[in-house]
């Protein structure tokens, strides 16, 4: 009996400091999902291709173990709490959001957000966090208006308040693909770049310590013109006082920072292109979030995260994100993309 109590004890102990630890910072996520589509036809939708009579054959079953695939990831981060923030690209609608939420992640407290796109396709941007710490304020839709009236995914925003004491904007991105060739899709992630920035521009102009998080699928790398140019994003490599120091000493307060560089800087990437990993999947943030005394993100917490249960054994994509289809044939994974997660400490 003694021997048992102890145990109780040590157990109750362990728990008690996770959830002190876990309110002593935001976990922040974002993940490709890989065609997170329902199985029924949308006529107003270019979606033929997941539906049971089409090339992916997908039908209900198949979503099931998609979301149960998904769910088993999302649980797993921020040492099995799940993620606090969490946006997602790639779903046909809020729906299948709210489906995953209820029949998966039910325990989480977890509320959606994804506004309908504009895409031809119908796959759109969202974000899920914690109802028992965020309130959402305001919601921001953004239209990326390219060439030839092509139509492409809405740059979702959120204005969430923490805990009643911090304000936080979190920007979810799904920028045009490379398709076609990457110089010649290249104006029309810089016409993301530029949408994205104007928004930025405007919060800053309301805020000018705001607390930004931006995070994405941006189909362009850190170096790449749309985002060192156009968003403004620079490279960091967090480090050092000394880089504190540095970003201290500028006056510019609508600076943001790419904490995706350095690990791309040591050959990383979350997307796997023929033999190149590609780092597309992205978190940025204000610099208030790198210098801020309350709040900052935790040096070095951005990781490319590899669950060891997601990621391919054997074969020529050994090492790759074991995903739901290798082109028309079912595999039945996880995303053909890796998340990307990042810690916000609060003091």
């Amino acid at each position: 009996m003694k021997k048992m109590l102890f145990i109780f004890l040590i157990s109750l102990s362990s728990f008690t400091c996770a959830q002190n630890n876990n309110d002593k910072f935001i976990s922040v996520a974002f993940w490709n999902l890989e065609n997170l589509f329902d199985a029924k036809d949308d006529t107003q939708k270019n979606d033929e291709e997941f539906l049971p009579d089409g090339l992916k054959q997908w039908n209900d079953e198949r979503l099931d173990r998609k979301f149960y695939n998904l769910a088993r990831v999302i649980r797993s981060m921020n040492d099995g709490n799940g993620p606090d923030i969490f946006g997602v690209c790639e779903v046909e609608h809020k729906y299948l959001l709210d489906s995953l939420i209820s029949k998966h992640l039910f325990d989480k407290n977890y509320i959606s957000e994804s506004p309908e796109s504009p895409d031809e396709r119908g796959i759109q941007t969202g974000i899920i966090f914690r109802a028992d710490k965020f309130k959402l304020l305001e919601t921001y839709t953004d239209a990326v208006k390219l060439e030839g009236n092509i139509k492409t995914r809405l740059i979702l925003g959120v204005k969430l308040l923490y805990k009643n004491s911090e304000t936080f904007y979190v920007f979810v991105n799904h920028w045009p693909s490379r398709r076609g060739g990457e110089s010649e899709s290249e104006i029309r992630r810089i016409k993301a770049a530029q949408t994205l920035r104007k928004r930025i521009e405007q919060v800053f102009n309301n805020d000018k310590y705001a607390k930004i998080i931006i995070m994405g699928d941006f189909n362009d790398e850190p170096i790449n013109n749309s985002i060192l140019s156009h968003l403004k994003a620079k490279p960091i490599i967090c480090d050092s006082a000394e880089m504190i120091e540095k970003i201290n000493s500028r006056v510019d307060n609508s600076d943001l920072f790419n904490l995706a560089y350095h690990s791309y800087s040591l050959g990383e990437g979350s997307y796997k292109h023929q033999d190149n990993w590609n780092m597309l999947d992205q978190i940025i943030v204000s610099r208030e979030l790198i210098i801020g005394k309350k709040v900052r993100y935790q040096c070095n917490s951005f990781q490319v995260y590899k669950p060891e249960f997601m990621i391919t054994k054997t074969g020529k994509y050994q090492g790759t994100p074991f995903p739901t289809y290798g082109g028309n044939r079912y595999l039945g994974g996880y995303s053909d993309h890796f998340p990307v997660i990042a810690k916000i400490i609060l003091e």
